[in-house]
């Protein structure tokens, strides 16, 4: 009996140490108390009863061992699972602190890229200061070399687009090479401007759909007039440029009248004088005498292609460069009394200097109604 309490005792420690209590079945406590029972009634029994007794308690002792192995291999059970349980834990734990470990890293690098990106924008946006700065003083400096001509770019804007002219009637594109062409041109022969150089054929060619006139150092230049659309009133647009020509030398688009009228009428919606940075317009209304014309001048740079118009109409002449209004006289006392027509010339103004060869060329040539 001393045993059996002492398996029971040594099961309940076993399952104490594993963290986990074994508590008795009813058919468990009852054996116990049978057995107690039994041993003390044995006490007082008769001899006969006494030598029953060894029987019995052999029986008992079998069955309280059968039991303690049951209790043992149940604690071992419950001890392997606790055991289990708890290297589950440490695993748990070992990862959590994994965890927060790389979380720890992560927050630490967030932290720290901040640092290293504040310092490369703080240095990026110091030299932006004083390019700003450097660049500030420069900018008057701009638009004071475009000023004089505003014109320069040579849009290829054309009066007659803009406002509608119609067809072409006359003119010429000057898509042949050689020399122009006769049918449509009187090409001068003769003395120069006011009786100075020359005017020569010679000075004429044609290539590349473009009309070259050419001054040389000598005075010899060109000019020559239209035989085509003479008429009273109409329009005439011309596409024409210069070289960095001499000031000596006068490029002008000219209507020119038929006939001698009572009026000495002439008009020259463009040429450009000694200021080689500026086209001017010119209607002449009288044959001689000071003040006898108007005119306006406009800053452009001739070394590129311009369109030069002018338009001639009962009520008034308008002269336009790259279909921009830049002239307009309305004064009936003004108008030129009979019909004109087209010249272009590079005419000779010496003044005692050494003249530098120059050039006109001249794209096209058209004329509306």
């Amino acid at each position: 009996m001393l045993k059996k309490n002492i398996a029971i005792a040594i099961s309940i420690g076993a399952l104490s140490l594993t963290g986990c209590g074994l508590t008795p079945s009813a058919e468990q406590a009852a054996d116990a108390a049978g057995t107690t029972s039994t041993s003390q009634a044995a006490v007082p029994s008769s001899t006969a009863s006494a030598k029953a007794v060894p029987s019995s308690n052999a029986a008992s002792k079998a069955a309280a061992a059968k039991a303690t192995a049951t209790r043992a291999a149940a604690a071992k059970a419950v001890a392997t699972k606790a055991a289990a349980a708890k290297a589950a834990a440490k695993t748990a734990v070992a990862k959590t602190a994994a965890l927060k470990e790389s979380a720890a890293k992560a927050a630490a690098a967030a932290k720290a890229a901040p640092a290293v990106v504040a310092p490369a924008a703080a240095p990026a946006a110091k030299p932006a200061v004083p390019a700003v700065k450097t660049v500030a003083p420069k900018a008057p400096a701009v638009p004071a070399k475009p000023a004089p001509a505003p014109a320069t770019a040579g849009n290829g804007t054309q009066a007659a687009s803009t406002l509608g002219w119609g067809p072409v009637v006359a003119g010429d594109e000057f898509n042949y090479t050689g020399a122009p062409d006769r049918t449509k041109w009187s090409v001068y022969d003769s003395s120069g401007h006011a009786g100075k150089g020359l005017r020569s054929p010679k000075a004429w060619s044609v290539a590349n759909g473009v009309a070259t006139v050419s001054g040389d150092s000598a005075g010899t230049t060109g000019g020559m007039s239209a035989k085509f659309a003479n008429q009273k009133y109409g329009r005439w647009e011309t596409r024409m440029k210069t070289n960095q020509r001499d000031s000596e030398y006068h490029p002008v688009l000219i209507l020119w009248p038929d006939s001698k009228s009572s009026t000495c009428a002439e008009i020259d919606y463009a040429e450009s004088t000694s200021d080689t940075a500026l086209v001017k317009f010119f209607l002449h209304y009288a044959c001689s005498g000071s003040g006898k014309q108007t005119y306006s001048a406009k800053a452009v740079d001739t070394t590129q292609w311009h369109n030069y118009a002018v338009e001639w109409t009962p009520t008034g002449i308008t002269g336009y460069i790259d279909g921009v209004k830049t002239f307009t006289d309305t004064n009936p006392a003004h108008q030129p009394s009979g019909s004109m027509h087209q010249t272009l010339q590079l005419d000779w103004f010496p003044d005692g200097s050494r003249t530098t060869p120059s050039q006109m060329q001249v794209d096209w040539m058209r004329v509306y109604k």
